[in-house]
């Protein structure tokens, strides 16, 4: 009788879990959305880089209900902005590029956060994340990302380098503008998403995981 009980109680904490994980998530995709809706340009970057802190809630909730839960808010974040009108601007190619390298720093963080939840882990976890999100971010521009806004925009691809050139001399081809824009934008959204979290978890994760402090 006492087995039975304990696996109805089991089956019923797993519904509730199940129930509220499904719940957080959307509450941060949305909030990710809602964020992603203030960004801003850099003035020593292109007009068309701007940055936001919509990863924040998407690697809290990384840290809280996993790697996939991280992409499932990611890719939440990005529907939700397009749903509004927010990839009018870009044609969706801007919402694809902060899907991909969105991910590419929330989900390995929050995978190595996964199997040690330590703070030293989570810096690691981020800072690898880090690492990974200049390289994605860097790769996807001069390959697919860039060239399909070139293409989608009708103009050529030296006219988008050029708007680099205009700000820093030293951008004159894909791999200066690379290395001089699109890899200085990610690695300073990257350290500063990294540090928001890193002082917020700790008092959201809580709330996250439906305990009481």
């Amino acid at each position: 009788m006492a087995t039975q009980t304990q696996a109805t109680t089991l089956k019923k904490t797993a519904k509730l879990t199940s129930t509220r994980s499904i719940a957080v998530i959307g509450i941060l995709g949305a909030l990710s959305a809602v964020v992603m809706a203030f960004e801003f340009p850099l003035p020593f970057l292109p007009a068309f880089y701007k940055l936001d802190f919509s990863e924040v809630p998407v690697l809290l909730g990384g840290f809280a209900l996993g790697p996939a839960a991280a992409a499932v808010i990611e890719a939440m974040k990005v529907i939700l902005h397009m749903l509004i009108g927010g990839g009018s601007q870009t044609a969706g190619i801007g919402e694809l590029a902060n899907f991909i390298i969105g991910c590419s720093l929330v989900v390995p963080a929050a995978l190595i956060y996964r199997y040690h939840k330590a703070r030293k882990t989570a810096v690691v976890g981020m800072g690898v994340g880090t690492v990974l999100m200049a390289v994605v971010g860097g790769l996807m521009n001069a390959f697919l990302l860039l060239p399909i806004y070139a293409a989608a925009f009708h103009m050529p691809l030296n006219a988008i380098i050029g708007m680099g050139t205009k700000i820093n001399a030293s951008i004159n081809n894909m791999t200066t503008f690379v290395l001089f824009a699109t890899t200085p934008l990610n690695l300073i959204k990257a350290v500063l998403v990294s540090i928001i979290t890193f002082a917020l978890y700790k008092y959201v994760s809580p709330v996250l995981h439906g305990r009481r402090r």
